[in-house]
């Protein structure tokens, strides 16, 4: 089971264990770049104040047992995101269908998903996941995937 929303907008200028998700964040990374890279585009860098953003707001849908971006332009606001284009992928899946390989193919699938991980006006990424039980299905992975340029 997968799902997946993507926003893109323009603005002027109980989760796992840390080590755990934060290897599975690098997972994330290194599919969104190989796939970057397989288009010709400049790989995305890990940015600590969209991480910061994007891992709240999986842990918030997680807890919250909701699957949307929300107040999209007020959290990149309240989290002092700086750029002039921002955007944001979301994904929810269990089991085969939380692999970051699926998940960024799906993302290639999708007109809006794709816009956002193929634009080369983004240069930086913050990636927060969240496990857990999720609309019923346990071992739920939640994903938020947060873009600047």
């Amino acid at each position: 089971m997968l799902f997946a929303a993507c926003c893109l907008a323009f603005l002027a200028a109980s989760p796992a264990l840390a080590s755990e998700t934060g290897s599975a964040e690098a997972g994330f990374l290194r599919a969104v770049n190989a796939t970057r890279a397989s288009f010709g585009l400049r790989p995305v860098q890990l940015d600590r104040t969209l991480s910061s953003a994007a891992r709240s707001h999986s842990v918030q849908m997680l807890r919250g047992n909701y699957f949307s971006h929300g107040d999209f332009n007020g959290r990149m606001l309240a989290f002092h995101v700086r750029g002039s284009v921002v955007g944001e992928n979301l994904a929810w899946g269990t089991g085969a269908y939380s692999g970051a390989g699926t998940i960024v193919r799906e993302w290639l699938a999708s007109p809006g998903h794709r816009a956002n991980l193929l634009s080369a006006s983004y240069r930086r990424i913050g990636i927060g996941l969240a496990h857990g039980t999720f609309r019923g299905s346990g071992g739920a992975l939640l994903v938020t995937a947060d873009f600047a340029g």
